[in-house]
């Protein structure tokens, strides 16, 4: 028996692999277009930066290793340019002599991948506009920074390979400018957690420019201009880093059924609509574990489950695919920003009833040395309580949540089980109510009419007249900042100055990070007065603030 697989990467490669551990005697060719056939894709912005020195460590796998581990005939070089699904053959051209030949399939396996998005305009073809998909891409890039050290640069795009792209041509020493068309980086987050990416680009020395839509390129002597409108930004090059789209093709020009997106329909043993061949990787459309829809989730983690799964089901195996949590990080700068799920934004554009916890929280305990803030946001079932979606920004520990959060999402687990979790405690490495759990109990404690709170958007529309907002910190905190109209009382205080507040008003409190308003709330219920939090408290109204300002 043969099977084909065309692409290799992590999709292509782990199926290979899995099919040979599987079946020693089954006959397995990989059709790769590139010259590598197992390469660390997700490594290639870490070359252009410098971060990684060596171009050979991003190579996993070669045609040689390949073959003498697993007895697996890897091609590169090579396009396959058309499939006869009748005579189950391939039509493949040798990218080096132009020559072209047939191959004959048992099974097919389509791992394409995703291309670039390149869109339509003007001067879109000039040699100065890069893009990063491939490792021959990696190498150009990193040429042209070598080559223009001390100059400049333009990303447009600021999601995952974009901000990873701007950060390493800061470090390959380039004047940077990042472009993004809508209001905040990073489109899985929503913009509470992005504005601390924004800081954090600026106080690198990017040059941020958000709500900024692209028109066109014009070349200069030199380099390239970047047109948006009526502003121009000049570099030695750019690079495009806007999305990817299913370079499914092959499959489409095939009559396999795609979607509107382009992606290839397949089952959750990764089957296309032939009984002859499966697809995995970005080029696939696959089951949001979340919503229940289908979306394509670009990334090496569901790529490489779907190549074992395929080569499983051609094995003999019955192996099914789940669906994925789309769980996600990246670095940036001093930053670690990951997410799991849906985000505020998905849940009310898809009409869910959701809610919100917010909360500041130290990466271990605050008494040992080091501790670092983070910032975490849970979206959950306001219903129901099941868990949907979280994000998270800091410098230490934010993976780790996130982690666990995507576990609790993949067990159909709610707010009120990430309360019971026991996390591993010790003072390096967290605290003995870990973040996570204190997620549990905000959320718990808004499902039961414990906490009400209100956000920094609200504070608009409060009036002197009808709305009093008390700020819980102490004289020493406030010196920094507090928010207009507010008075100062500070929270071991409330008690004793309960006659100052006017009951007559809508009462509303914050804190540094919600949990001492919090505490307020309660005494202030003690007390017969109903009040509501601020979520996120002063830290998180003050990064939006000053994001606001420019600052």
């Amino acid at each position: 028996m043969r099977t084909v697989i065309i692409g290799g990467v992590a999709g292509g490669a782990s199926a290979a692999a899995r099919l040979r551990r599987l079946d020693e005697k089954m006959e397995i060719i990989i059709i790769e277009k590139s010259g590598f056939i197992s390469y660390a894709n997700c490594g290639l912005p870490y070359y252009i930066g410098g971060i990684i020195t060596d171009r050979s460590q991003l190579t996993l796998q070669t045609p040689e290793s390949f073959w003498k581990r697993f007895r697996i005939e890897a091609r590169v070089s090579e396009e396959a340019l058309s499939i006869d699904r009748e005579r189950k053959e391939i039509s493949i051209r040798k990218l080096k002599d132009g020559s072209e030949y047939k191959e004959h399939y048992d099974t097919l396996i389509l791992s394409p991948g995703a291309e670039a998005i390149v869109p339509a305009l003007p001067g879109i073809d000039s040699e100065k506009i890069l893009t990063l998909r491939h490792t021959e891409d990696s190498f150009r890039i990193r040429e042209e920074a070598i080559r223009h050290k001390g100059g400049r640069a333009v990303v447009i795009g600021g999601g995952f390979i974009g901000l990873e792209t701007a950060e390493n041509l800061v470090h390959a020493g380039l004047n940077v400018t990042l472009i993004q068309r809508s209001e905040h980086v990073l489109p899985p987050f929503d913009r509470d957690g992005a504005v601390f990416l924004h800081s954090e680009l600026r106080k690198n020395g990017v040059n941020l420019h958000l709500n900024t839509a692209v028109t066109g390129f014009e070349e200069t002597g030199n380099g390239i201009a970047v047109i948006a409108g009526s502003q121009r930004f000049e570099a030695d090059f750019a690079v495009l880093a806007i999305g990817v789209k299913p370079d499914s093709h092959l499959a489409s020009e095939a009559g396999l059924e795609t979607d509107k997106r382009g992606s290839i329909i397949v089952s959750d043993r990764m089957l296309t609509s032939d009984p002859s061949i499966y697809a995995v990787g970005d080029a696939v459309s696959i089951r949001n574990r979340i919503t229940g829809l289908d979306t394509m989730i670009a990334l090496a983690g569901p790529a490489n489950k779907e190549g074992r799964i395929a080569a499983d089901n051609i094995a003999g195996l019955d192996s099914r695919y789940r669906g994925s949590t789309g769980a996600s990080v990246v670095k940036l700068f001093s930053l670690t920003a990951a997410s799991v799920g849906i985000n505020e934004d998905s849940a009310k554009n898809l009409g869910m009833n959701y809610d919100t916890a917010v909360t500041f929280q130290g990466s271990h305990a605050s008494y040992y040395p080091g501790a670092e803030t983070m910032m975490l946001k849970l979206v959950y079932d306001k219903g129901t309580g099941r868990v949907l979606g979280a994000e998270a920004v800091g410098k230490e520990g934010v993976e780790k949540r996130i982690d666990t959060i995507s576990v609790a999402i993949a067990g159909g687990m709610t707010v009120e089980d990430l309360v019971s979790l026991d996390m591993s405690y010790a003072p390096p490495y967290s605290s003995a109510k870990d973040p996570v759990n204190i997620l549990g109990y905000i959320a718990e404690n808004k499902r039961h009419g414990i906490l009400r709170e209100f956000t920094h958007s609200d504070i608009k529309a409060f009036s002197p007249e009808h709305d009093l907002l008390i700020d819980l910190r102490t004289e020493r905190e406030i010196a920094s900042g507090m928010i207009e109209g507010a008075i100062n009382i500070p929270l071991d205080d409330l008690r004793s100055r309960i006659a100052e507040i006017d009951k007559t008003k809508k009462i509303h409190v914050y804190c540094r990070s919600g949990q001492r308003s919090y505490i307020g709330m309660r005494i202030l219920k003690g007390y017969g007065i109903d009040s509501d939090s601020l979520s996120g408290g002063y830290l998180l109204y003050k990064a939006i603030m000053d994001e606001r300002s420019g600052s």
